[in-house]
């Protein structure tokens, strides 16, 4: 619960700090290390989309060091089976010849879990983490175990290969709260990048917050208030996602197959709520849904056969429609 003005501005505070640790490991990138923030705060999962060798790894295991949290690391391959994520059963033999089963956790069991490339699993492996995103459970055969608490998953995948990947069902991509595009570094930064990896002193980052300061900011986030005609801009927004809704711009009327669910709407709360914690607000602003939409609907978006050969960025379509809904007010 929210007491007093000062307990946010102190949750504000730590939430800065945890950022300011990351920025001394990695190298410019603010945006995605804000909407990184923006998802493990309001306690969901993330999705980094980006060119090999853009320190999305490292940016995962330093927010994990950051975060005082087990952190776990998958590489997806084809030949990845969903045990080696999950974990199995094993056989055990008592000293009298008895045998029984034991569960072993398999890699998913971790506060902070990176599934690298997970494009290149199969569908049957990348269902493995759907009840786990989902449930927050693991089953095995007949009994169910519980993971971790915090737990978030946060993948990456990379958007130039084709060979030899499956592309996220619409199911699982739903899951994920913000799918984030980590940008080219400038020139600037590729220098101080070079600086900081060739020197003879390797950058840390020193625990700032711990999973019960988490859970605590995790709480007061609910607590966030959200106005009515700030929740009717959101739903507004939501909706004009949808190519048969009154209005839509011409964008979606001609290359979108289908729009944002539900939880699209409440990935934009979520996320809009911790940027307000964030700049010490007791409250949800229409710029708070406008800086979100992009993260928070840029996967919900399908784009028809036309739109894809077009090369239609879904991005480009949120756009039009935060400047459709903008005219509407």
């Amino acid at each position: 619960m929210i007491e007093t003005r000062e307990q946010v501005e102190a949750w504000g505070a730590t939430i800065t700090a945890v950022k300011e640790q990351i920025g001394r490991v990695i190298v410019g990138q603010q945006d995605v290390v804000e909407q990184l923030l923006w998802c493990i705060f309001a306690g969901g999962h993330a999705l980094l989309e980006g060119i090999p060798g853009l320190g999305k790894t490292m940016l995962v295991r330093t927010i994990a060091d950051t975060l005082d949290m087990s952190f776990s690391r998958i590489q997806f391959t084809p030949d990845l089976m969903p045990a080696d994520i999950t974990g199995t059963n094993v056989i055990q033999f008592g000293l009298k010849g008895e045998t029984s089963y034991q569960f072993q956790p398999g890699p998913i069991f971790g506060n902070l879990v990176l599934a690298d490339e997970i494009n290149r699993a199969t569908p049957k492996t990348q269902s493995a983490l759907l009840e786990a995103m989902q449930e927050k459970t693991v089953t095995v055969g007949a009994e169910t175990h519980r993971l971790p608490n915090p737990f978030f998953v946060l993948a990456t995948q990379n958007p130039l290969e084709n060979e030899g990947t499956y592309p996220l069902p619409e199911a699982q991509l739903d899951r994920f709260l913000l799918k984030i595009n980590v940008s080219y570094p400038s020139r600037d930064e590729l220098k101080e990048i070079v600086r900081r990896t060739t020197a003879s002193h390797e950058a840390t980052a020193e625990k700032t917050a711990d999973a019960a300061a988490l859970s605590a900011i995790q709480q007061g986030v609910k607590e966030i208030l959200l106005a009515e005609e700030v929740l009717d801009y959101a739903v507004q927004l939501t909706m004009m996602t949808h190519p048969g809704e009154q209005g839509v711009p011409d964008s979606v009327k001609k290359y979108v197959r289908f729009g944002s669910g539900p939880r699209g709407l409440q990935s934009i709360i979520s996320a809009a709520k911790v940027r307000a914690l964030t700049a010490g607000r007791l409250h949800v602003s229409v710029n708070d849904i406008q800086k979100v939409a992009l993260p928070a609907l840029r996967h919900r978006i399908f784009l028809n056969f036309e739109g894809q050969a077009m090369g239609v960025g879904t991005d480009a379509v949120i756009e039009d429609i935060l400047a459709a809904v903008e005219k509407r007010k």
